[in-house]
């Protein structure tokens, strides 16, 4: 999948954009310079196109300010990795030395990079777009972040080099990512699986900057490991580690099907280890937690029943990911991991008939049936699975629009229950079955 970025000086709208791609209002979106100081990635889709979409902080060039830095070292990052360049600009305050020490930069990146003003609300402001001309970059596209305003014109200019969603070549393999914090021996793991060091191996976090594919040869099965391995110098940007890992991260599990999150025995689950799993389930891919350095853990019987509990505890919506004991030292369970990896992958792609669903599944809802909302009660007609990879499933009722979410979540822990999806995110869609003929619409 492309990777665009969307770069400019602080407070030109660049989250309002951002969130205006995804259709989320996950970016903060403030009328205050910096607020925006980490990437935060999203997916878009425009003309059959499907793409990934980069905020980066305002890009301030030159500047010696620590977080200014940093922010231009994000910025740098997004630009380095993007396939193609959204150039905001301000259209109310017109060409600024900032906005030409941009462009001089992004002309020199050799990257597609669109011009986009912002802030042009109408016609008549359309006109402050003319000036930007000089920055050398192309015509400037003017719009309105906020209302949407003429933005599908530059939108065919960023995808007009993608290829449309289904013409990648579909890769059979299984593709397993190898994620999670700094330092908690992703690539010692995948240094072990493969016997070989294709992996720098330090004690210092962050050694491992880009993605690297490795193939691995499993009882004579290809199975593609996604590591983030390989280090890389970049003469042109100062070091920033975690920017690079948490854009390595995100491109991995995207192109994954099961992705292994790494925690550290010594330390426990962390926060950014729940930001990682949260970031798997949302892109629907399988998963499971692999608790790497046991044996640096002194145990007694009850050691990992206890950490298992703790974990599911944190965790209490991810009761479905299997949990296993390793460690890339001593190889101690490692083989294990590849193998319930493969079992996750086949339950992404299981299908179960209607007849099957159905039949389980509402007799179960006759003892549990869905509570009255609203004065009417709440009626079940069938299920069908409409995909896999990641499996999806419709359930067709008279109400679906009040179904409620804790009654959902029942939903899915009767059919986990029934079917074995351990490993494997799934999703409910909820249909109208029949409509009465006094409410259709005319």
């Amino acid at each position: 999948m492309k990777t665009v970025a969307i770069v400019g000086r602080p407070n030109v709208g660049k989250s309002t954009l951002f969130n205006r791609l995804i259709g989320t209002q996950q970016s903060i979106v403030e009328p205050m310079p910096g607020v925006t100081r980490d990437r935060l990635y999203g997916k878009s889709f425009w003309n059959g196109r499907q793409f990934s979409v980069i905020d980066t902080g305002g890009f301030i060039p030159g500047t010696e300010d620590v977080m200014e830095r940093a922010i231009r070292e994000q910025a740098m990052i997004a630009i380095e990795e993007a396939d193609s360049i959204i150039y905001l600009c301000d259209g109310s305050d017109g060409v600024t030395p900032f906005d030409t020490d941009i462009a001089t930069i992004l002309r020199k990146s050799d990257k597609h990079v669109v011009l986009v003003i912002n802030k042009c609300d109408n016609s008549l402001s359309d006109n402050n777009s003319f000036e930007f001309h000089k920055l050398g970059l192309g015509t400037p596209y003017p719009i309105s972040a906020l209302s949407g305003r003429s933005t599908g014109d530059f939108l065919d200019e960023v995808v007009a080099h993608f290829e449309a969603s289904g013409e990648e070549e579909e890769d059979p393999r299984l593709k397993i990512a190898i994620v999670g914090r700094p330092n908690v021996g992703k690539s010692s793991i995948t240094n072990a699986l493969l016997g070989k060091e294709r992996s720098i191996v330090t004690d210092i976090p962050g050694t491992t900057r880009d993605s690297v594919d490795s193939i691995m040869k499993f009882y004579g099965e290809e199975i593609v490991l996604i590591d983030t391995a390989g280090l890389r110098r970049r003469s042109k940007i100062s070091e920033n580690i975690e920017m690079y890992s948490i854009l390595r991260t995100s491109k991995a599990i995207e192109r994954c099907d099961v992705a292994i999150i790494v925690l550290d025995a010594t330390l426990g689950l962390e926060d950014q280890d729940k930001k990682i799993i949260n970031q798997v389930e949302e892109e629907r891919k399988g998963m499971l937690i692999a608790v790497n350095k046991w044996d640096l853990v002194e145990k007694d019987t009850k050691t990992s029943g206890e950490f298992t509990k703790k974990v599911y505890e944190e965790l209490a919506s991810y009761y479905y990911v299997p949990i296993q004991y390793i460690s890339a030292k001593t190889k101690q369970r490692l083989t294990k991991v590849v193998e319930i990896a493969k079992e996750i992958k086949v339950r992404r792609a299981t299908r179960i008939k209607t007849n099957l669903l159905t039949e389980t599944l509402l007799s179960e809802l006759e003892r549990t049936p869905p509570p009255a909302i609203k004065g009417k009660d709440l009626r079940i007609n069938y299920v069908t699975q409409v995909n896999i990879e990641p499996p999806v499933f419709a359930f067709f009722c008279n109400h679906p629009e009040l179904m409620p979410d804790n009654y959902k979540r029942y939903l899915e822990r009767v059919l986990r229950q029934r079917f074995d999806f351990e490993g494997t995110p799934i999703s409910f869609v909820f249909r109208r079955k029949n409509v009465p003929y006094e409410e259709r619409e005319i």
